[in-house]
């Protein structure tokens, strides 16, 4: 669905003019769509339709506890990566038998969390970890339920920084490994083997990449299989991009079917761990233009966000739209969109058309993923306030900061 359109000449999110949201909350603010959750929720139940299969958002995408509420009452389970991020599911109302624990670097702490929890699986990525989970589930009394996430080392044609499944990356287990690595767990006392993982990167907008690391993937389970180690489940990983300037995506049923295809007759449960695609176009960051700094060179439209609230321009050299909230008349003129921060790299956006004057609102687009979950307090500045809509409903789901809080955890020695 379009969660943002422009009505009588405004630009809203669902039945709301984002001018009254940054009257009522102040800027920068993050501001979502309920309705885009859901649709893109359904989109990857509806063409699991009839498998056994479990959605789990991962929650780095977007960790705000009204999001995560939103999807656990549509029966979402949830990819973490810390204790943090289980701690937060737990409290948004997920449910712990719907949690996979990925990432490469548990802490025995993160392991007795996750153990006490009783979550669906850990997603094993080494062999010490493999080891010392063992332990820990062994002087617990329990049995760790797990998979190894198998690195394919198939290139997912992404950004380097969100590429995650070649030999060079830090994730996963090597597949010329894979197959001791099991063996080995298998005979583990404090170890239960359950299924397998795979996720090759981020932002992907081909599906060929998936095929191929799933054919590899699923010519192991088979060899698995022939050495007497069956699983329940395989874990497709996440990664589908979203459009965020001209990219051309297939459909989630047409990217879910195209793998779904591929499992043939193997009874296996099917995970998938999908995060941007789900919350990165229910999202935008509202912000409002401080300064036009013209120059010989260069003209600067500087705005009240900054490159604390949105990582991804800065990191990745990363499009976001950049869209007026009340478009004016006027002969537009080339801006970059930069922020108050004392960096260089602090910029929103390179080169944007646009009509606007000190005061203007703008949407920057595309920011429900990786806006507010990486945004930092970086020159003691507060983060922005988030708001979810709901048709004509505003809910403030979490406050600004207050400049206090930023220091309320410190103190000077005498």
């Amino acid at each position: 669905m379009t969660a943002f359109s422009l009505r009588d000449g405004v630009l809203h999110a669902e039945s709301v003019p984002l001018e009254s949201i940054a009257r009522e909350f102040g800027t920068p603010c993050y501001v979502y769509s309920r309705a885009a959750i859901e649709s893109a929720y359904r989109e990857y139940a509806d063409a699991c339709d009839g498998r056994e299969a479990l959605v789990c958002y991962a929650v780095k995408a977007n960790s705000n506890l009204a999001v995560l509420n939103l999807l656990a009452r549509l029966g979402s389970g949830f990819d973490i990566v810390s204790g943090g991020e289980l701690a937060r599911v737990l409290a948004a109302g997920g449910l712990a038998e719907n949690i996979l624990f990925s990432g490469v670097g548990k802490t025995e702490a993160e392991m007795r969390q996750a153990l006490e929890a009783g979550i669906l699986c850990f997603n094993v990525e080494s062999e010490g970890e493999l080891d010392r989970l063992d332990i820990v589930a062994t002087s617990m009394g329990k049995r760790a339920p797990i998979s190894l996430r198998v690195n394919p080392d198939v290139d997912a044609h992404t950004h380097p920084y969100i590429s995650t499944g070649l030999k060079e990356n830090k994730f996963g287990i090597a597949y010329g490994d894979a197959l001791r690595l099991y063996l080995k767990a298998a005979a583990l006392p404090g170890l239960k083997v359950t299924g397998i993982d795979f996720h090759i990167g981020s932002q992907l907008t081909q599906i060929e990449p998936f095929l191929a690391a799933l054919d590899k993937i699923l010519e192991f389970v088979d060899r698995l299989k022939g050495d007497g180690v069956s699983l329940a489940h395989i874990d497709l990983g996440g990664g589908l991009g979203i459009r965020y300037q001209d990219e051309e995506l297939p459909a989630v049923a047409t990217y879910l079917h195209a793998l779904l295809a591929r499992l043939g007759t193997r009874r296996l449960k099917i995970l998938l761990e999908p995060g941007r695609s789900l919350v990165g176009n229910a999202g935008l960051l509202l912000t409002r233009v401080e300064y036009l700094k013209h120059g010989e060179d260069k003209n600067f439209a500087i705005v009240d966000a900054a490159m604390n609230d949105l990582m991804r321009p800065a990191l990745y050299q990363a499009w976001h739209d950049v869209v007026p909230v009340i478009p004016r008349a006027a002969a537009p003129q080339t801006y970059d969109v930069v922020g108050p921060v004392c960096e260089s790299g602090d910029w929103l956006g390179r080169d944007r058309l646009l009509a606007i004057a000190p005061g203007d609102l703008l949407a920057i687009m595309s920011a429900g993923a990786y806006g507010m979950s990486m945004s930092s307090n970086y020159n003691s500045r507060p983060r922005a306030a988030e708001i979810l809509v709901d048709g004509r409903q505003i809910h403030l789901v979490r406050p600004r900061e207050s400049r206090e809080s930023l220091f309320s955890g410190e103190c000077v020695i005498p």
